[in-house]
């Protein structure tokens, strides 16, 4: 099982640009090892996708549990694996059916505030 997950996503923007993000939960562990962990992603995210990404869309990388301990070169194996295999297969533009799009103007009732979003009392 890899180290992370990557969710790619055109934006359909017209823009070229590449962008990234990352992401690790506290189930993966404290602050040092998260941090530990995104900063071996952005390595990675500077040194593969300018090159291998693709163009006008978002990549996401998710860690999974057994990211932290594996080897750099193993996970830069594993994400090159995933760059070319998303260059073989199509990346699906059109928004699946049944996720609200990225708009937010499906949404009924209230607005949420900031501090509901993440959890934080005021």
């Amino acid at each position: 099982m890899p180290g992370f997950v990557l969710l790619v996503r055109p934006r359909g923007d017209d823009d070229p640009a590449m962008r990234y993000g990352i992401t690790v939960t506290k189930k993966i562990g404290g602050a040092v090892i998260r941090n530990r962990m995104k900063r071996r992603f952005r390595a990675l995210a500077a040194e593969l996708l300018p090159e291998r990404g693709l163009a006008g869309a978002d990549h996401v990388l998710i860690g999974r549990a057994g990211g932290v301990e594996r080897d750099f070169s193993l996970l830069r194996a594993e994400l090159v694996k995933a760059l070319g295999r998303l260059a073989q297969e199509p990346v699906r533009p059109e928004p699946v059916e049944g996720l609200p799009s990225s708009g937010g103007a499906e949404r009924k009732g209230r607005a949420s505030t900031g501090s509901a979003q993440t959890g934080r009392r005021a």
